[in-house]
């Protein structure tokens, strides 16, 4: 549980900590990576599914961490959606990049830029729907968990 400093959107607990629940003698560096990711995967999750976000549009990601195929591939199977990966992630440069073009000239409507966009990789959900959903399930409990300690 990511709530380092405080939980965000949907669960707003700015008295949430982090944790780490489950720990054997056998946790490895990569089971907290892994942990990590699949943390994102599920607050995104959580995002989409208060707001009544459709799942059969395919989400399109982008920055840094999009570049990671096992987020990448926990968020397609947690959303049970395809998720699109474009070839340029780093989208805040390329964003204020297209602003300035629009404004000079460069370019001549958000059609334009729209058409832009390069599909690097799409990742399918793959794993079984009820393991994704008993997983989100304890998710949810540790974010219970995770709450008020401040």
């Amino acid at each position: 549980m990511p709530a380092l400093t405080g939980l965000g959107a949907p669960h707003w607990d700015p008295h949430a900590r982090g944790l780490l629940v489950g720990l054997t003698r056998g946790t490895t560096r990569a089971h907290i990576v892994r942990a990590t990711l699949e943390a994102i995967a599920f607050e995104v999750r959580d995002v989409m599914e208060t707001h009544g976000i459709d799942h059969d549009t395919p989400l399109r990601v982008d920055g840094g961490a999009a570049e990671n195929d096992l987020l990448c591939q926990v968020q397609a199977d947690q959303l049970g959606t395809a998720v699109e990966r474009p070839r340029m992630v780093e989208t805040t440069g390329l964003g204020a990049a297209f602003l300035a073009g629009l404004g000079t000239g460069v370019w001549s409507s958000t059609d334009e830029l729209r058409a832009t966009w390069q599909l690097d990789r799409r990742f399918e959900p793959a794993a079984d729907r009820a393991r994704s959903d008993a997983a989100h399930r304890r998710w949810l409990d540790a974010v219970e968990r995770a709450k008020g300690w401040a």
